[in-house]
């Protein structure tokens, strides 16, 4: 347990972060299990919308700083790839 008031804080910053970003990464995952879900029932249309729904909240996790640019780009560019050989 923290013994100094700066500590306590400390604590008390860490858990409200902790929580904030467990929040965060859940959204990012399920945006992208959405897709995959969607790209699995063959379902063009709703593979399309999800990939669609998927892509903001990927690109609002990089612009935060959540997740890297690259890191952003590459699960853009992986899903963009399942849903063309979904369409071809």
């Amino acid at each position: 347990m923290a013994n100094t008031a700066q500590a306590r804080k400390r604590a008390r910053q860490a858990e409200k972060h902790r929580t904030h970003n467990a929040s965060l990464r859940s959204a990012l995952r399920t945006a992208c299990k959405s897709v995959a879900k969607a790209l699995g029932t063959k379902d063009k249309d709703q593979a399309v919308a999800a990939y669609q729904k998927a892509v903001p909240v990927i690109d609002k996790m990089a612009r935060k700083g959540f997740i890297d640019k690259n890191k952003a780009a590459r699960q853009k560019s992986r899903l963009n790839a399942q849903l063309k050989t979904l369409q071809g």
